[in-house]
């Protein structure tokens, strides 16, 4: 089984790339973030056409989260992240996909630093590391996929001073991602890539994507069970380099 996560920063004005991508990937489960899009503006139709079933959480102009299945129809279990009512941004879904629950995420960018966002970025890992807790205690096999908007470590970003402030490298972020792990997730891309350079984003500014100053951002992390199961882990990083692209590619696992 193939589980991608894709932050399609768009998800009408990518469609093209995301559809070819599809195509070519064939991925079993895929998250997507940043849809930028209406509830009622998610192309469902061109989605079930190339054959995947989808469940979404929609937002104009920002955020937005979905879950696609191949050949099969998302059972969604949750639309939001719990622990706070008053939050309104579209930035979790659940769903069982092929007797997998999968989790996806996109977690706040948290600038600037300080300021309420960077405060709002910090109680939203709070909250997602309690539900993550109950997801360990429920006895399936979970995944959460999604765009952190956190580089883990020094080697999840090319060697640089310029993004020092940057709330994607701050302590705090960091330290929640660790919690995380520490609480018994496996993060599938560097168990598998241990001690490799491997980026999912680079901005479009400076060539930096030409010139490989790219961060680590979209994460898949794995319950004990699937831990066990996992075979293959990477990144379709050429999907960044093409016309019209997202500024991020799509990470992916393959669990036997």
């Amino acid at each position: 089984m193939k589980v991608a996560t894709f932050n399609i920063n768009n998800v009408n004005k990518r469609l093209p790339n995301l559809l070819a991508w599809l195509r070519a990937a064939k991925p079993d489960a895929v998250c997507l973030q940043e849809l930028k899009a209406e509830q009622h503006r998610f192309p469902e139709r061109a989605l079930r056409d190339a054959g995947y079933g989808c469940a979404w959480v929609g937002e104009k102009n920002w955020n937005g989260v979905a879950i696609l299945a191949r050949k099969g129809e998302p059972v969604v279990t949750r639309t939001s992240l719990p622990g706070d009512p008053k939050d309104r941004q579209s930035r979790y879904i659940e769903a069982a996909v092929k007797g997998i629950l999968v989790a996806c995420v996109y977690a706040p960018n948290g600038n600037p630093k300080p300021g309420p966002k960077f405060d709002y970025k910090l109680a939203w890992m709070q909250r997602l590391h309690r539900h993550t807790a109950k997801l360990l205690k429920s006895g399936a096999p979970v995944i959460i996929a999604g765009d952190f908007n956190v580089a883990p470590t020094p080697l999840d970003i090319y060697p640089t001073k310029s993004w020092n402030k940057d709330a994607l490298v701050q302590p705090e972020p960091r330290a929640a991602y660790a919690k995380l792990i520490k609480q018994g997730w496996t993060d599938a891309i560097r168990a598998l890539h241990p001690d490799e350079r491997v980026y999912t984003f680079w901005t479009y500014w400076r060539e930096r994507y030409e010139r490989d100053h790219g961060l680590r951002l979209d994460h898949l992390l794995l319950n004990e069970q699937l831990a066990k199961r996992l075979k293959k882990a990477g990144v379709d990083r050429d999907i960044r380099g093409e016309e019209g692209a997202s500024d991020h590619a799509p990470a992916w696992i393959v669990l036997k």
